[in-house]
C-alpha cells in the first residue's frame, strides 16, 4: 500500500496543537524551544512548544568534532557553568600541521589565520551538551518526543506550512501494515521550525517547494568521518586541537583532520572530504582510516583503544548558499538551512545563535497575535548579528579549496591572516559557484584508480566493524528507507560509468554490487547499517537515491560523541 493509500484506510490520524513545533532536538532546535519557554516565562505567558526528534533519545544522532565557541550558549544560559554544562575542557593549544606522506610542517603560530585560533573555545561532546540542553528545555515545559521521525509536512489551504506528520510504526518491507501497525500522528503549530541537521529531509523538501535556494550559490557539503578513542594518559594533551591539510588528499581534493584532546585521556579524531570530489575512486572511510596511521597521529593512537564511530554531512557553502531561511509558517535553522563555518569547522554555536533567533521572531508574532506568516524579523536579526559578520568574513573559503588545496590555503591566510591585520573584517571580493557537488564526479575510465590498504585492526578498521561501535539498529522488517527513483540507475549508469561510487562514499557498506544467478550486476541495499549520514543523497551523480525516514528510533545511538 502506498502511504496514501494507508492513511485512505486507517487514517485520519490524530492531531495535537501547539503553539511552536520544532522538528530535531539538536542544538539547533533545542535552543529555540529553550529561548521561546525563557521569553514566556519572564512575561507570565502560557506558550505550548513541542520538540520531535527521530533519535531514541535527543544527542543520540548528534556527531560533531567538536570544538564549541561559547558565544551564543552565553546568550542563551549566562550561567551555564553553574548550570552544569558539559563544556569541561578548555582549548589549550592550536597545531595546523601539513601532512607530507610520512612527515609533517607545522604552521607557525603567529602565521595562523584567525579562523584556526580556538582561545576561549572548548573540546566538547556535542551529544553530551545536546542532552543537558533537553534537560533545561524540560525543566522549562518544553515536551520532548523522542523516537518519532517527523516524515511529512503539511499545509493548509493557503499553502502555509500547518506542522508536521511523523512516520507510521509497523509497516512491513512489504509496505503492507502488520499486526504492530500504528499511524503517525500530526502536530499542528502557529508556526513550525525545522532543524533537522544538513540536508534534512523535510527541509530540502521545503526549500524547492518555496524555491528557497533561488538566486543562491549551489550548496556544498562534506562528509565527516569520526572516532572517540581512550589513549594512553602519557599521551594525553588535555586541550589540544590539532588540525591537518595534505596527505592523504591529492592536491586537487579538499580534505583535511582534525584530532581533539578532551578530558579524561579521551581524544576525539577525525576526517572530512569535500563531496564535490571528481575522483569516483574515492573513499572517504577509507582516506580517513589510512590517515590515522600518519606518524603525527599515530602517535597518539597506538596504546589506545577506539570506543566510538560515525559519520554526517556537513554544509560547507557558507553564507553565499544560504537560502532563504522563512517561508509562510515556518524557518529553517541550524544546519538545515546552512549555517555551519567551513573555515572555523564550527556550527554548534550558529546553530544555537540561530534557533534563539528565530524563537524570538516567532514569539513576538504569536504575542502580536500572527500566525502562518513568514517570520521576516528572524533573517533581519541575522542581517544585524554577530553570526552574519562571522559567515561574511568566510564567505569565499570553500570556493578557494574548489581550486586547489594550495590555493585554498594561501587565500584563507590572506582572508583571514593578512586582511584583518589592514583592519578589513570581510574580503573585498566574493567568488561565486555555479555547480552542485554530485556534477563534479567524473567517469571512473578518466581517473586513477586508488588502492587502499587493507585495515590492521588496531589502528585502521573495516566499515562492518565501525558501524558495530556506532551502536546502530533498524527495526529490519520495516521498507528500507534508502529509495531509488528508477532501479534500473544504479546498475546502467552508477556501476558503467562510475565504478559504482556508493559502495565507496557510503561510511557505512549500505551499498554493495553483486552478480545474480544469471550473471547480472546488481544493487543491494543494507539500509540497517546506514547511519543516517545523508552522502548517498547528496552524492549519487544521478541523483536517484532518495533518503527517506525510517520509523522513528533507528539509526545510530552515539555515545560521548
Amino acid at each position: 500500500m502506498t502511504p496514501q493509500e494507508i492513511l485512505a484506510q486507517y487514517g485520519p490520524r490524530d492531531a495535537m496543537e501547539y503553539d511552536v513545533v520544532i522538528v530535531g532536538a539538536g542544538p539547533a532546535g533545542l535552543a529555540a524551544a529553550i529561548r521561546l519557554k525563557q521569553l514566556a516565562n519572564a512575561k507570565g505567558q502560557e506558550l505550548s512548544v513541542v520538540v520531535i526528534e527521530k533519535g531514541s533519545e535527543p544527542g543520540a544522532h548528534i556527531l560533531s568534532g567538536a570544538v564549541m565557541d561559547p558565544i551564543a550558549m552565553n546568550e542563551l544560559f549566562p550561567d551555564w557553568k553553574e548550570r552544569g554544562a558539559p563544556l569541561n575542557q578548555p582549548v589549550t593549544a592550536d597545531e595546523v600541521l601539513f601532512l607530507s606522506e610520512t612527515g609533517a610542517t607545522k604552521t607557525p603560530d603567529a602565521l595562523v589565520p584567525d579562523c584556526f585560533h580556538n582561545a576561549g573555545n572548548y573540546v566538547i561532546s556535542l551529544g553530551s551538551v545536546v542532552r543537558w540542553m533537553a534537560e533545561q528545555a524540560e525543566g522549562l515545559g518544553v515536551e520532548i518526543f523522542p523516537g518519532f521521525a517527523a516524515a511529512e509536512v503539511l499545509y493548509n489551504d493557503d499553502g502555509s506550512v500547518k506542522g508536521i506528520a511523523t512516520g507510521n510504526q509497523g509497516v512491513g518491507k512489504d509496505g503492507e501494515p502488520s499486526d504492530a501497525f500504528q499511524i503517525g500522528m500530526e502536530l499542528h503549530g502557529k508556526y513550525t521550525l525545522f532543524a533537522e541537521g544538513a540536508r534534512g529531509h523535510l527541509g530540502k523538501q521545503l526549500i524547492a517547494r518555496f524555491q528557497l535556494d533561488e538566486g543562491r550559490d549551489p550548496q556544498s557539503y562534506g562528509i565527516g568521518i569520526k572516532e572517540l578513542w581512550e589513549i594512553d594518559p602519557a599521551r594525553h594533551k588535555p586541550g589540544l586541537v590539532v588540525h591537518t591539510a595534505g596527505w592523504p588528499m591529492q592536491p586537487d581534493t579538499y580534505g583535511g583532520g582534525f584530532l581533539y584532546h578532551l578530558e579524561d585521556n579521551k581524544v576525539t579524531l577525525g576526517f572530512v572530504v569535500g563531496l564535490d570530489y571528481k575522483n569516483p575512486w574515492l573513499s572517504p572511510f577509507e582516506e580517513m582510516q589510512r590517515w590515522k596511521t600518519h606518524p603525527s597521529i599515530r602517535q597518539y593512537l597506538e596504546g589506545g583503544k577506539r570506543l566510538s564511530y560515525g559519520a554526517r554531512a556537513i554544509t560547507a557553502g557558507g553564507l553565499l548558499s544560504l537560502p532563504k531561511t522563512v517561508f509562510p509558517g515556518g524557518a529553517l535553522v541550524g544546519c538545515d538551512a546552512g549555517y555551519l563555518n567551513a573555515a572555523r569547522i564550527k556550527g554548534s554555536h550558529a546553530a544555537i545563535k540561530t534557533g534563539m533567533m528565530a524563537a524570538e521572531a516567532a514569539f513576538d508574532a504569536l504575542a502580536a497575535g500572527r500566525q502562518g506568516d513568514e517570520l521576516s524579523a528572524y533573517p533581519e536579526a541575522f542581517e544585524a548579528s554577530w553570526l552574519h559578520k562571522e559567515l561574511d568574513r568566510s564567505r569565499n573559503f570553500k570556493q578557494w579549496f574548489k581550486k586547489g588545496v594550495w590555493v585554498g590555503s594561501l587565500m584563507t591566510g590572506i582572508e583571514h591572516w593578512l586582511l584583518p591585520k589592514f583592519g578589513m573584517e570581510a574580503p573585498p571580493w566574493t567568488i561565486h559557484r555555479t555547480e552542485p557537488d554530485h556534477a563534479r564526479l567524473l567517469p571512473a575510465a578518466q581517473c586513477e584508480k586508488i588502492e587502499y590498504p587493507k585495515p590492521d585492526g588496531v589502528i585502521s578498521f573495516d566499515r562492518l566493524s565501525s558501524v558495530f561501535v556506532s551502536n546502530t539498529n533498524h527495526e529490519e522488517h520495516q521498507p528500507a528507507h534508502l529509495t531509488l527513483k528508477d532501479a534500473r540507475v544504479p546498475v546502467e549508469t552508477n556501476l558503467a560509468v562510475y565504478a559504482g561510487p556508493e559502495t565507496r562514499y557510503c561510511p557505512a557498506g549500505v551499498y554493495e554490487f553483486v552478480k545474480t544467478d544469471n550473471g547480472h550486476d546488481k544493487l543491494v541495499i543494507n539500509a540497517q547499517n546506514c547511519v543516517h549520514c545523508k552522502t548517498c543523497d547528496i552524492k549519487d551523480p544521478t541523483q536517484n537515491i532518495v533518503w527517506v525516514t525510517p520509523e522513528g528510533g533507528g539509526g545510530p545511538n552515539y555515545a560521548g560523541m
